[in-house]
């Protein structure tokens, strides 16, 4: 706290008073950082034109946001969220939220008609882009279009071909 009260050119009793403690500190960053990312992406996937470019938008957004800010991406998402269950809770309660909302436009705009299905890919898709841009984000020699394009290739050629095959009971 000594050192970010520092950075920010204020006392450390203002920066208590203002979060309360580093907990608060980390909520408030990941709050803004999550509502930012959230809207960015929700604009990708819900937008106007075709499948395919809706979803390399999507990829591209969001990779381009984590890598703008990748000493905060990884202190929320690495760190603060190690050491401090609500940060957690905040980081995973906003990537559950938009798997749900990517699940929504899917049955929305007819892409697929099993609500069950939709909710279970709308949440696998978000974590394949998060797992696979924290690997790139440790790889930068990969340009950011191959990452894009491979998402993309994966979910449009994978999703489509499951789609047909019946679900176990």
């Amino acid at each position: 706290m000594a050192a970010i009260a520092a950075e920010a050119g204020i006392s450390k009793p203002i920066l208590y008073r203002h979060f309360g403690d580093k907990s608060g500190l980390y909520q408030a960053l990941a709050e803004r950082h999550t509502r930012k990312l959230g809207e960015a992406i929700k604009a990708g996937f819900s937008g106007e034109g075709g499948i395919r470019e809706r979803t390399r938008l999507t990829i591209d957004t969001y990779l381009s946001m984590i890598s703008e800010n990748l000493d905060l991406y990884r202190f929320l998402m690495h760190r603060a969220s190690a050491e401090d269950a609500a940060t957690h809770s905040a980081m995973s309660t906003m990537i559950r939220g938009i798997g749900q909302e990517l699940a929504e436009v899917m049955i929305a705009q007819g892409e697929l008609a099993d609500a069950t299905r939709a909710h279970i890919w709308g949440h696998a898709v978000i974590g394949m882009v998060q797992t696979a841009g924290d690997w790139w984000l440790d790889h930068p020699e990969v340009a950011r279009e191959t990452v894009v394009d491979s998402l993309a290739d994966l979910i449009l050629g994978g999703l489509p071909a499951a789609a047909n095959r019946p679900l176990e009971p």
